[in-house]
């Protein structure tokens, strides 16, 4: 038997060009579904667990999908803006407590979003090194943006601009980086968390500048009186914030009129949740109130029945292959005849040849299954990047 694979084996690595072939055939057959499988387990998981953990979004009226993808997911898709306003209204019912959600700017290619610290608790954070955000423009980056940018507490992350040339002359927010997260292995390893009033410097809603009462330099004052002082918009906006300047820093008008994308509002129990929703039911409301797991439901059932046709596709592309692969061997097989001839003339028995035979096929399967077992190792190793890149 030692010899037959030996045989087996040299022949293998004589064609080694139809071997690699076999090998890649039989391992795409393999890898494909198996792949597969843990990338939707994967989405399941995340998608899931988080909207299960999210008892109720209030958003604009518009695609609630948006709304839960974008505020549990943090994806690029932002739903229509509502007002602090609306998160005071659903405080003042006293029927839930409400974190307030501003996700619409990134950092470096990441989310950066806006909340208080409430959302640490809710979201169960823990911290690896560092503080919370306390001060503004300070952020809190998820593990994978410090692994991906090199950062740890005391460096600078700088926001990036909506546009690349920003007429409204929104710059980017140098942001320091009071902290780094525990991994979650969740959404929030992509996060840059801050808070809101940081999310609204960076919008230019909020904005600090030098007192320009005390200002020399004329060229920027349009006009002057006893009670006021107008400047052009010549004036610099500081784009840092520091200990010097963040008393500078102001909001104009009301706060209940700035911006949000989503409440998470959590209800004090079940009678709480009913009557919360009960207001929002009726058509002239301006906000909708949404069960991120019905959202979540629907959208892997679509996620499900994709996959079956996916599946199918497989099974058959499969099969077709395995049927390939047989005409391979066979022809293979009539073009080895004369070779196999020769072994019968040396003495060799129809066992010892069927004994060749099927150690070619047991070592192309062991190369198949080897090089499977390491597909399979990257695809658990970069799961989470998969779905956070094709379905989040």
């Amino acid at each position: 038997m030692i010899s037959s694979v030996y045989i087996a084996w040299r022949y293998l690595v004589f064609n080694s060009g139809r071997t690699l072939t076999l090998v890649a055939c039989v391992s795409l057959i393999a890898v494909v579904p198996l792949a597969l499988e843990i990338i939707v387990e994967e989405s399941k998981r995340q998608l899931v667990e988080r909207a299960q953990r999210t008892p109720l979004l209030v958003g604009t009226r518009g695609s609630a999908l948006d709304l839960v993808m974008n505020s549990l997911y943090f994806s690029d898709e932002v739903p229509q803006e509502m007002k602090v306003a609306g998160a005071q209204e659903i405080a003042a019912t006293d029927l839930a407590a409400t974190i307030p959600l501003y996700v619409r700017f990134r950092a470096r290619g990441f989310p950066v979003v806006g909340t208080t610290l409430d959302y640490f608790d809710f979201r169960g954070l823990e911290l690896q090194a560092g503080t919370a955000f306390v001060l503004l423009g300070e952020c809190v980056i998820g593990a994978t943006v410090a692994e991906q940018l090199g950062l740890e507490p005391g460096d600078a992350l700088l926001s990036t601009p909506e546009t690349v040339f920003d007429l409204a002359g929104v710059y980017p927010l140098k942001m320091r980086v009071a902290g780094v997260l525990a991994r979650t292995n969740g959404a929030d390893d992509l996060a840059v968390l801050v808070d809101l009033k940081t999310t609204w410097v960076i919008q230019g809603l909020i904005h600090g500048h030098e007192d320009v009462v005390k200002s020399r330099d004329s060229s920027i004052i349009i006009d002057r009186s006893e009670r006021n002082v107008t400047a052009n918009a010549k004036l610099m906006q500081y784009r840092e914030i520091t200990e010097d300047n963040a008393g500078s820093f102001h909001l104009h008008g009301d706060e209940g009129a700035y911006p949000l994308t989503a409440v998470i509002a959590l209800p004090h129990d079940d009678k709480a949740e009913t009557l919360l929703r009960g207001r929002y039911l009726e058509a002239d409301n301006p906000y909708q109130v949404v069960r991120p797991r019905d959202v979540v439901d629907g959208l892997m059932a679509n996620i499900f029945r994709i996959r079956t046709v996916l599946d199918t596709v497989i099974l058959f592309v499969s099969l077709a292959t395995l049927m390939a692969l047989v005409l391979v061997f066979a022809l293979s097989l009539r073009l080895r005849q004369r070779e196999i001839d020769t072994i019968f003339k040396l003495g060799c028995s129809r066992s010892a040849m069927a004994q060749m035979l099927a150690a070619e096929i047991a070592i192309v399967a062991m190369m198949s299954a080897v090089l499977v077992g390491l597909a399979m190792v990257v695809v658990s190793r970069y799961d989470q990047q998969v779905v956070r890149a094709l379905v989040l």
